[in-house]
């Protein structure tokens, strides 16, 4: 029996119930006042209006759009390597939904140039808005956006290929993302959690409401139940990364508990959160209910609920672009921000000790995020597989993981950003022996054995998926040891003699880029001269032992340089955050050369090491395999 469902109705009842929702929130956070006080310049009642409605047609078209190109690409049965015929339905709508949200984020660096001058936008010059696009990080985020929503565009209809489908939604989902790091967490004190809480509660919530939508638009699949059993596992994690990001992302804004109740701003979130209650009871009925009976062949009930879950959904979109227009009650404070603190994200360290570098703590969701994920979902895996996973590769992996967590947020991590030479040390380690450790964990061989295949095998899994990049040109491009060098060594002389430490420490996108660069350029060296995981090229050993000296001179060569250099690196950050405590520039400079040089020898010793006796049990198999072939030697003579 098909559901019934007028998608019509329930696009105009979702468009109205959010609009209203953004309306009501608009008033009552007080965005949106029509006050003009005398001398202070006022964009308008237009501008304070279309604002928010284009930031939430984006955020809608931006939400579609991630749900269409995910559902066609990973929900939904292919047909071998291409989408079937309700992804490529999927896949064209999500290209009007795309170019929607490339307009809206074009219209929106109008807006917001009108909204931060205070002037109406009849009044402004074009030479203003391009300025402000080219040079502010707000502007430049938006231009972002709108080139991803127009990539997404282009890929939607590039082909059917399951593959250029995922390209779509990867970068549907990078789209969301780069308006998080300029708003109210970009500028709020511990902005190394308030915009990653934010970028997860974004890329989560998007997947949920987007997910929905697509899910609701295939209704009339013949696996629809199969299907909506996969989103309903999506669901569920994106329901608690949302939760935990939102509640983390909200204790930022409001500061203390009591402004959750006395602030319009934490009323807002109140309601919000009863939002997502009602959603997660709407959730644990379809798990309990619902779906069994989709699956037992009655497709009513999940439809309904389903429909109405994603009207609540879209109420909270309008409250999220409410809430993103509204003061926060730290905004509301009229007091004068310190400049360091703002630049930092924190209070500027006191002279390093022990105690400090260790227990003078900087949090950074991120990476505990990403190190409580890998651990879990490591362990997860071996008890999968079982007893007969190495001890030893379990021990590395959740050292490699324990030890990122703790360059990024413990004491160091704060010096690291005023001091040249511990920000070295953390380079080192990163680049290093956290690589060193991963790769011993062998992560990619133990996923393969662990991870589950789909019960359909027209769906691709995340096995399905990992094999599909195991099996791709890039990663045997990349896999090249030479290639993996000249990532490593470019990489490191670039970043430091190419002027872009300081632009990269001035932003939090950048800086987050460049520790993750850190590890994963690492990694990728390290895992081509002494990974065990498939995909690495068969290469002689003696081959990679002279990709690991040129390694070691290329590095202990950059410390030498940096040793003899008078330029200060990063002379647009480091001269900027420097504290008073501190010494000279260029001693703290040298210092971090001399570390630098010096760091590489203990794991540059162990990799030559597992190489060396790596070349000796190759020898050592050679030599077995011809004795045994000069043992069999005889008999076929006589045979003969």
């Amino acid at each position: 029996m098909r559901p019934e469902l007028r998608t019509p109705a329930l696009v105009g009842t979702t468009a109205a119930v959010s609009v209203a929702a953004l309306i009501a929130a608009l008033i009552g956070g007080g965005a949106v006042d029509g006050t003009v006080l005398p001398g202070i310049p006022s964009p308008g009642p237009l501008t304070e209006w279309a604002l928010p409605a284009v930031t939430f047609l984006g955020n809608a078209a931006g939400v579609l759009t991630v749900g269409a190109t995910v559902t066609a690409a990973f929900l939904l049965p292919g047909d071998g390597r291409s989408v079937a015929a309700h992804g490529w339905l999927l896949l064209r709508r999500a290209t009007w939904a795309a170019l929607v949200w490339a307009v809206a984020a074009l219209l929106s660096v109008v807006l917001t140039v009108s909204d931060v001058l205070g002037v109406p936008v009849a009044d402004l010059g074009p030479a203003s808005v391009v300025s402000f696009a080219a040079s502010i990080g707000q502007g430049q985020s938006l231009l972002v956006r709108a080139g991803l929503a127009l990539l997404v565009a282009v890929l939607s209809r590039a082909g059917v290929s399951r593959a250029v489908a995922a390209a779509a939604a990867v970068a549907a989902m990078a789209g969301l993302l780069p308006p998080a790091f300029t708003g109210h967490a970009a500028s709020a004190g511990d902005h190394q959690v308030a915009v990653t809480s934010l970028a997860l509660h974004v890329l989560a919530a998007s997947l949920w409401v987007g997910g929905l939508a697509g899910l609701l638009t295939v209704r009339r699949h013949r696996r629809f139940a199969a299907t909506a059993a996969r989103y309903s596992r999506l669901a569920l994690a994106c329901f608690v990364a949302a939760a935990f990001s939102g509640v983390v992302n909200a204790a930022v804004r409001l500061g203390e508990w009591p402004a959750l109740w006395t602030s319009r701003y934490g009323v807002l979130v109140l309601i919000k959160v009863f939002a997502l209650l009602i959603v997660g009871v709407i959730g644990a009925a379809h798990r309990g209910r619902t779906l069994p009976a989709l699956e037992a062949g009655a497709p009513r009930a999940f439809v309904r609920l389903a429909a109405g879950e994603l009207i609540v959904l879209g109420a909270t979109i309008g409250l999220a672009v409410a809430l993103s227009r509204s003061p926060t009650p730290e905004e509301e404070v009229l007091t004068r921000p310190d400049p360091l603190v703002e630049l930092l994200g924190f209070t500027p360290p006191g002279p390093p000790t022990a105690a400090r570098m260790i227990g003078d703590l900087l949090p950074d969701l991120f990476f505990l995020t990403l190190a409580a994920a890998g651990i879990a979902a490591y362990l997860v895996g071996v008890r999968r597989v079982g007893h007969g996973w190495p001890i030893g590769r379990t021990v590395s992996w959740v050292a490699g993981m324990l030890l990122l967590a703790a360059i990024t947020c413990l004491g160091v991590a704060k010096y690291a950003y005023v001091l040249f030479s511990v920000h070295m040390v953390q380079h080192m380690v990163l680049s290093m022996v956290v690589p060193i450790l991963l790769v011993g964990g062998a992560p990619v061989t133990l996923a393969l054995r662990a991870l589950r295949r789909p019960a359909d095998p027209e769906v691709r899994g995340a096995r399905e998926w990992l094999l599909v990049v195991l099996h791709s040109r890039v990663l045997r491009f990349l896999g090249n040891p030479l290639v993996a060098l000249a990532v490593y060594v470019v990489s490191l002389y670039g970043l430091y003699f190419g002027d872009l430490l300081g632009t990269l420490m001035r932003y939090h996108l950048g800086h987050l880029a460049m520790l993750l660069h850190f590890v994963l350029s690492g990694y990728l060296l390290f895992w081509v001269l002494i990974g065990v995981d498939p995909g690495r090229r068969r290469v002689p050993v003696p081959l990679l032992l002279g990709v690991h000296f040129l390694a070691m001179a290329a590095h202990a060569f950059f410390g030498f340089v940096l040793l003899q250099s008078t330029t200060v690196i990063g002379a647009d950050w480091y001269p900027a955050v420097h504290p008073p405590w501190a010494g000279d520039l260029l001693a703290d400079q040298h210092l971090g050369a001399g570390l630098a040089w010096a760091f590489g020898e203990l794991p540059g010793a162990v990799v030559l090491l597992l190489l060396i006796r790596r070349w000796i049990r190759a020898d050592e198999r050679e030599q077995a395999r011809l004795d045994r072939a000069d043992d069999r030697l005889p008999q076929s003579s006589a045979t003969a």
